[in-house]
């Protein structure tokens, strides 16, 4: 429970949190950013990793001067695409082994297969921007019957897509004046903005 209550902590006071990183740890920061965007989209037991809330705010805090933009913008979208790489090789060892593996949420992969079933390869693309799709989608790549060659081109993509849109949004919106007072609600709202997609299919689904 308090694991749980720190991650929401994190998320809706990333930027706080962000300064006291980039105070304490200086360029150890790009490291730490690096970690966190390879686990979310690398590692499909963390999928509750905040990755478009915390992209933003990297990108409000880099305004600030105290982060390097572009600096950040090729280290992260390396960690996207490696992190995306290895889910998908995680998904294609693991494909004939998934009913043993208790560690991974089967009602996650059910939606990630549906929404997969629905847009084909775009999946990796469009599921850069929907929590919990984002972690998964490579891993059912994996599984699936897409080859690495074409994975691989929408992994680019999308990876390139999505650092861009939240890094140069948080760069130069994350700090006007009502923006910054209002941080936590921002973010709170980015957030919604970014699981109302699987929200919506749920529901549809669910009517059906």
């Amino acid at each position: 429970m308090e694991f749980i209550k720190g991650i929401i902590d994190f998320i809706l006071h990333i930027d706080r949190h962000l300064d006291a990183i980039t105070t304490e740890y200086g360029t150890l920061t790009y490291v730490i950013l690096f970690l966190i965007i390879f686990a979310e989209t690398g590692l499909v037991v963390t999928p509750f990793l905040p990755g478009d809330s915390l992209l933003f705010a990297i990108g409000a805090i880099a305004a600030r001067g105290t982060l390097d933009v572009f600096l950040l913008f090729f280290i992260l979208v390396i960690a996207a695409i490696l992190g995306d790489t290895v889910n998908y090789w995680v998904g294609k060892f693991l494909e004939h082994k998934l009913e043993d593996l208790k560690f991974i949420n089967k009602d996650h992969l059910k939606k990630t297969q549906d929404f997969y079933d629905k847009y084909g390869g775009k999946t990796i693309i469009i599921g850069r921007f929907i929590p919990i799709v984002r972690t998964f989608a490579p891993f059912v790549a994996g599984i699936g019957t897409m080859n690495y060659s074409k994975f691989i081109m929408y992994n680019v993509v999308g990876g390139i897509l999505w650092i861009s849109i939240f890094l140069v949004l948080g760069y130069f919106v994350g700090n006007h004046p009502e923006v910054r007072k209002n941080f936590t609600y921002v973010i709170f709202g980015i957030i919604i903005v970014s699981v109302m997609p699987a929200v919506i299919e749920y529901f549809r689904n669910r009517n059906k």
